[in-house]
Order: C-alpha cells, then structure tokens, then sequence
C-alpha cells in the first residue's frame, strides 16, 4: 500500500514540474505604455462608429463590464451588446483626463479618469479601469470598470 501512494506521489510531483515547466514556458508578447494607451483610443474609436458590435469586439469573450450609466454587470456579449446599443444612443466621446498603465507578461491594466462628453452637450466625469489580456493575436479587455465620480466639483 505504502508503495502504491508513493507511486501516485511521484506521478503527481512529475505532472506539477511538466506543468510548472509549461507555464513558466509562456511567451510574453511586450507592450509599450503607449501601445496600451492607444487600446483605450481603439475602444473609443469603436464608440464613434455608433456600432454596438464594433465596441464589444474588443472584449475577451470571457469579460467583464461594469458600466458608467448602469448598475448591471455585463458579462456575455450579448448583455455588453444591450448596454452599448443604450449607450452608443447618446453620441459619447470620451478622453482620459488621467491614467496609469502598468505592464506585465501578456497583461496590461490602465486605469485613471475619463470624461464623455454626449451628443446632447452633457458630460459624465468617471473613474476607469481596462484590464487587457494578450490572446495570442490581439489584445482584448478582459475587465472593464466604469464609475461616475461620486463627488461633484
């Protein structure tokens, strides 16, 4: 018995190594700062067009919105699809009023403050944050957080 149980020891220990070798193999496609930048303003290129589709293709199939103008998470396509069709209604044009990008290993995070700016001449002041991920051709938000400022001024 004892040497059955180390034997399924050993076969355990030696698929955790192949494992750890694999992951520890994983290929890290580099980002500059300013790349990540530029996918904010390829998201916000995407609003412009007026088209819902064209906004959620930039979303990872596994994602998640938390929108600016809704209290409902958004984790399908077909739910991120029904806040952009709202959304996009309004004409938003958004800038980054400030932001910090970090980097990592087929990840980045870019957060700081935005402010849209719609059609009917309001705005929204709000507080971001994309995370992307590298999906072996592009890179996809994988989580996106959207918060009105909560304190007027």
């Amino acid at each position: 018995m004892h040497k059955r149980i180390a034997q399924f020891t050993l076969i355990g220990a030696v698929a955790l190594a192949a494992a750890g070798a694999q992951a520890r193999s994983e290929v890290c496609h580099a980002i500059a700062p300013k790349q990540v930048a530029s996918l904010f303003d390829r998201w916000n290129a995407s609003l412009q067009t007026g088209d819902p589709q064209k906004v959620v293709a930039n979303y990872a199939n596994k994602s998640i919105l938390l929108p600016t103008v809704s209290n409902k998470p958004r984790l399908s396509a077909e739910e991120k699809l029904d806040y952009f069709e709202h959304f996009l209604a309004r004409k938003p044009v958004g800038s980054i009023d400030s932001r910090s990008i970090e980097v990592d290993c087929n990840t980045a995070i870019d957060a700081g403050l935005y402010t849209f700016k719609f059609g009917d001449g309001s705005e929204v002041h709000a507080r971001y944050t994309f995370t992307y991920k590298w999906n072996g051709k592009r890179w996809e938000i994988t989580s996106h957080h959207s918060s009105a400022m909560p304190e007027k001024g």
